[in-house]
């Protein structure tokens, strides 16, 4: 998805799922107006909401502009018959970390222990008991 797919997908559509896992951000005074005016041009989005859909589609074409480096192993051929070297660039392995991330994620996500849990409200002192120290 580029970018002009997601400005179309935030005219017609609900979000995505998320994870519980939140990040913080502060953002440079130019990004910060920016995306207080796609805020106002799309008000059914969040301003988490977007800065998370930006985000996928920039880790989309990060992806996508990776290099590809020709490794010496043929892993099979093309429809003319020439071989296709393995990428022996940094693609395999943002792949193969990215997957690993998303099996922890998930694993977690699975996991009824590892929901954040509400923090107790901290109890006011009862009147007329001390503490001994």
């Amino acid at each position: 998805m580029g970018f002009k797919e997601l400005l179309e997908s935030w005219r017609q559509s609900a979000a995505a799922p998320r994870t519980a896992n939140t990040y913080a951000v502060r953002l440079p005074l130019d990004e910060a107006a920016q995306l207080a005016a796609l805020a106002d041009m799309f008000p059914g989005r969040a301003p988490e909401q977007l800065i998370s859909e930006l985000l996928g589609v920039a880790l989309q074409e990060v992806a996508a502009a990776m290099p590809y480096v020709a490794g010496k192993r043929v892993i099979s051929t093309d429809e003319q018959g020439d071989p296709v070297y393995e990428d022996v660039g940094p693609t395999p392995r943002f792949m193969e970390l990215a997957r690993n991330h998303r099996r922890a994620l998930e694993s977690l996500a699975q996991t009824p222990s590892a929901r954040p849990k509400a923090r107790p409200k901290a109890q006011p002192p009862r009147r007329g008991s001390r503490s001994r120290a």
